[in-house]
Parts: structure tokens; C-alpha cells; sequence
């Protein structure tokens, strides 16, 4: 489907080469103060043509809001944004019309539909997630509006080029807890606040690119000043929707929050998070954050942190001997243009997702609050 959300609704539309692509957001509160200058940002960070380390597309991605404002206010009414495919070249694509590319989706688009795009991912092309992106920053203004919420999302991993993100290394939970979007971009296209990993992390995708090739990598996302009480247990649990947003997102292969897969490792009496109180607050506390700010699929007002994995891109320029549609071998070297690395480019695309999931369940547990005030 093409719409997220339950009170907080997106539905994006568009394919990778057509005249435009876009979203309608439902469900954004009236009287918010809101201009195309609030999403821009985040559009311009996940834009492609930023370095000679991404795809050479060079699009401006500039949103036109078309509806739900007025005098620079929302109107409690459906907005509706667009974004024009400006540099898009379909004729790129021609020579690939009897090949289903490897690990792309025309092969999986044709059996489901009986058709697919004839150019680009269509669908599947990740030029989809730019109204994903311009939903994400309103509801990013309303999150910081209501409780100062903060995402954070930055490259931890390229390959086989890592940076610290042990859970239970407090220098790891000292940098999510002073991470921001500043420091994250000061490091340039690559995204990395660890400046001497960040280093290999280019030489890492200069390498595959190169060799015609492609390679993959890890955002690690921090969510400061969540309030506590956000997520709808059973089937709606907070970390179960945020896998959802971030496996929704093309190219991702890989979710886990708190201490994750590293958890398995540690008992009980290590793992737990032992509660304290904060005499400042006046509220109670973990002393640590293995839960990654989630427990019982509720948040407990921690940091909610988490990390995604994104495979290598899998349109590369190298042949490759694969079958057309109907079996006959042949030699593919795909010709567009592509990323040898998706992952810097995706941080706005996981934030955004994260925002989304957030304005979600705060608007759902703000109705449950009033329900309750009400009855009391």
C-alpha cells in the first residue's frame, strides 16, 4: 500500500521517471505555522548530484505545496506536496527492457502487476521516498512543537568500515546523547561524526565505485526528548512500527534497537535497565538504555535509538551474466545513473520515517489522554 500511518496519514505517489512525485499528509494539526522552507531541508539532503560519491541525477527536488495552507498556517486539511522529475531519462533504460536486473524489484513488479515501469525501479526506485521525506519534516516541526523532540540519524557502518556503536560502551551513549544534525553534515557527504572512520568510509566507496561496483552500509538513528507512553501494544508496539517504517524503506535488509542482536550476549542481571529517580524531573529513570528506550513496546522517555542495515545498491555497471524474461542468457551491464552507496543519502529517509511513526502514536496517545481525563 501507499499510505502510512493511522491519524498521522501519508500517501506518496510517483515512479522514477514520470513528471513528478510527491505526498498528501492527512491528519496534520490546524493553526501549525508552516512553509515549502520547513521541508526543504531534509529534501536537499537526500537529493542526488550532492558529491562525486552519489548517483550524478542532478535534480533539485524543490517542493511545491499545493494545499492544506493558508497565510502560511495549516489548515487541519490534507496537504498535498509536489516535487518534479526534472533530469529524468528514461531512454537510460531501453537496452535493460528484456532483463529483470538483478536483485532489483522488475522481476517481483512483473509477476504481481503483469507489467512493470519501463524505466528505472518505478515504484521501487528510492526517488518514491521523497514524499516520504516532505511528510517526515512536517511532522518533525509538529513533534518539535509539542515536546522538542529531536532525530538524529548519521552513517555508522560502510562495508566493512565501522564506528563505535556498542550499546554498552557509555562513550556510545555519550555521542547520542550530544549527536546533531550540524556535526552529522559537518562531516560532508559521507555523514559520519567519527572524522577518522569517516575517512575510510570514502576511500571504502570510492574503491567499489571504481570497480564499477557497489557496497552497503548502516544508519544508526537517535530520538531525543521522546515522551513516555507512545505505542500501542500488542500488534502496534513502538519498536514494531519503527521496523516497519525503516523495512520499508528500498534497499533496507536489516532492524534492531537497543542493545539488539549484541543483547543475546549479555544475561539478565547485566541487561536490565535498573530504574532511578530524577530528583530534577521528579520522574523515574533508567540507569541504563540497553532497551533502546522501548519496553513492553512502550516508550519509556530514554533515548530511543536504533540502526538499519541497507544492502549494496544492485543496479552496478559491471556485466553480469543473467536471462531475459523469457530464459534466453545474455550479458547485462546497466546503464542510469546510480549510487555505489545509498547509505549517506538515506539518513533524511530514516529520520523522516521515524518522525512519522512518532506523530503517529503521540496523536494517538494524545486522544487516549483526553479520553481519560474526560472519564475521571
Amino acid at each position: 500500500m501507499s499510505t502510512f500511518g493511522h491519524v498521522f496519514r501519508v500517501t506518496t505517489y510517483g515512479e522514477s521517471h514520470c513528471k513528478s512525485v510527491g505526498c498528501i499528509v492527512d491528519g496534520v494539526p490546524p493553526g501549525m505555522s508552516l512553509t515549502e522552507s520547513d521541508i526543504q531541508p531534509q529534501l536537499s539532503r537526500r537529493r542526488p548530484g550532492q558529491s562525486k560519491l552519489s548517483t550524478p541525477r542532478n535534480e533539485k527536488d524543490r517542493v511545491e505545496i499545493q494545499s492544506g495552507i493558508e497565510f502560511n498556517k495549516t489548515l487541519g486539511t490534507p496537504i498535498a506536496m509536489l516535487i518534479r522529475n526534472e533530469d529524468h531519462r528514461p531512454h537510460d533504460y531501453s537496452d535493460m527492457d528484456n532483463y529483470p536486473r538483478p536483485s532489483h524489484a522488475d522481476y517481483t513488479y512483473m509477476e504481481k502487476y503483469g507489467l512493470k515501469a519501463s524505466s528505472g525501479g518505478g515504484r521501487a526506485s528510492a526517488r518514491e521516498t521523497i514524499g516520504r521525506v516532505a511528510a517526515g519534516a512536517i511532522a518533525e516541526k509538529f513533534l518539535a512543537q509539542v515536546s522538542n523532540v529531536e532525530i538524529v540519524g548519521f552513517v555508522s557502518q560502510i562495508g566493512s568500515i565501522k564506528m563505535n556503536r556498542d550499546t554498552f560502551d557509555p562513550h556510545f551513549h555519550h555521542l547520542l546523547n550530544t549527536i546533531t544534525r550540524e556535526k552529522v553534515d559537518s562531516a560532508g557527504f559521507i555523514r559520519c561524526p567519527d572524522a577518522a572512520i569517516a575517512g575510510e568510509m570514502v576511500k571504502e566507496i570510492e574503491k567499489y565505485r571504481g570497480q564499477k561496483d557497489s557496497i552497503g552500509g548502516v544508519v544508526t538513528c537517535v530520538i531525543k526528548n521522546v515522551p513516555a507512553g507512545l505505542g500501542e501494544p500488542c500488534f502496534d508496539k513502538l519498536e514494531a512500527l519503527l521496523a516497519h517504517a525503516m523495512l520499508s524503506i528500498p534497499a533496507s535488509k536489516g532492524f534492531e534497537i537497543g542493545s539488539g542482536f549484541s543483547g543475546v550476549s549479555k544475561p539478565g542481571s547485566q541487561h536490565n535497565d535498573l530504574f532511578i529517580f530524577d530528583e530534577e524531573t521528579q520522574k523515574l529513570r533508567t540507569k541504563t538504555n540497553n532497551s533502546g528506550g522501548v519496553q513492553g513496546g512502550i516508550s519509556n522517555g530514554e533515548n530511543i535509538y536504533f540502526s538499519v542495515a541497507f544492502k549494496s545498491v544492485a543496479t552496478i555497471a559491471q556485466e553480469q551474466e543473467t536471462v531475459t524474461y523469457d530464459g534466453k542468457p545474455g550479458v547485462l551491464a546497466a546503464k542510469g545513473r546510480h549510487d555505489p552507496a545509498v547509505t549517506p543519502r538515506a539518513i533524511p529517509i530514516v529520520e523522516a520515517m521515524a518522525a512519522l511513526v512518532l506523530a503517529d502514536a503521540l496523536l494517538i496517545q494524545k486522544s487516549r489522554d483526553f479520553a481519560r481525563s474526560v472519564t475521571h
